[in-house]
């Protein structure tokens, strides 16, 4: 019967000899096993006939999870970065979760988040845009059902307006989300951000995704971040081979080859701490730098440690 359950949970429709066969039982014991499942409060829909089957949909209530041990840990670790991440309204619902699923949990899957919890320091909370949670729901809904929304967004520097969008997929990028959706009205893509989207309604009107302009969710965020008017146009040459520039820019930066131990940094950004505390990182000789302004700020902070290590000695 649990393996019954882990089968329906991927809420795929199942004709029942094939479920017979992958767990190898009559089809008189597969449909006890369904009464069984309906008994704990699963709500298991039934074809009748030769091509019937059946099919797991939500219920009026929250019956037992099947979870295996990686799948609990997992939730665990979830649960406990919920209780400070950047969805408004989480944090003390989330610890009162993570209470009753570790209370739950082996003394063996205990002792793995025990473990995590002891060897993990916290970084400070940092005061960035929060999302309500029942918007992050509504949104994902409609991109997991392919159903229309509607909302209010206030894009920066703009009036608010009404937009009519076919969602796509959420994309998480640091502490802020975004929505990936195609704009009915404008006719074209665009990535909304979370917490600028207010009243999302889904508007019960299903729709055939279409092909997104980008390999993927994120890479298509990526780009509309790029391509957003930046402060400052970073060009930097570093006699340093270009996997290890890339592992320290990681995606907020371009890294161009150009020859053995040689690349060219370039990055779009506000502020210049950024680009300061990537060249830092990589520790490697660099030169050619652009714009001025960063050659200024290099300079500073140069003086700044010198004195502090000239102090030390």
């Amino acid at each position: 019967m649990l393996r019954l359950l882990s089968l329906l949970q991927t809420h795929r429709y199942w004709p029942g000899s094939e479920l017979s066969e992958r767990l190898e039982v009559s089809p008189r014991t597969l449909r006890r096993d369904i009464d069984r499942l309906r008994g704990l409060g699963y709500a298991v829909d039934a074809v009748r006939g030769v091509a019937g089957g059946y099919q797991l949909r939500a219920g009026g209530q929250l019956p037992p999870l099947l979870l295996d041990d990686d799948e609990a840990v997992a939730i665990a670790v979830g649960l406990r970065t919920a209780a400070a991440g950047s969805v408004s309204g989480l944090e003390e619902t989330s610890v009162q979760a993570l209470t009753k699923v570790v209370a739950l949990m082996p003394p063996r899957l205990r002792r793995r988040i025990d473990a995590l919890r002891t060897q993990t320091v916290p970084a400070p909370a940092y005061s960035g845009p929060t999302v309500a949670p029942e918007t992050l729901t509504t949104l994902a809904q409609g991109c997991r059902d392919d159903e229309g929304l509607t909302f209010d967004y206030t894009a920066r520097g703009a009036e608010t307006t009404h937009r009519r969008v076919e969602p796509h997929r959420l994309v998480s990028v640091g502490r802020r989300w975004y929505l990936v959706a195609h704009d009915r009205d404008r006719h074209d893509w665009r990535s909304f951000r979370v917490d600028r989207i207010e009243r999302p309604t889904l508007t019960g009107q299903k729709f055939r995704q279409r092909e997104l302009p980008a390999p993927d969710a994120w890479q298509f965020v990526q780009q509309g971040l790029w391509s957003m008017p930046q402060r400052y146009a970073v060009s930097v040459r570093l006699h340093a081979p270009s996997d290890v520039v890339r592992r320290a820019v990681g995606d907020w930066g371009t890294v161009e080859e150009l020859g053995p131990d040689r690349c060219r940094l370039l990055m779009q950004v506000d502020s210049l701490e950024w680009p300061v505390m990537v060249l830092a990182q990589v520790g490697t000789a660099f030169d050619e730098v652009e714009p001025a302004a960063l050659r200024d700020r290099l300079a500073e902070v140069s003086t700044l440690f010198a004195r502090a290590a000239a102090a030390a000695t």
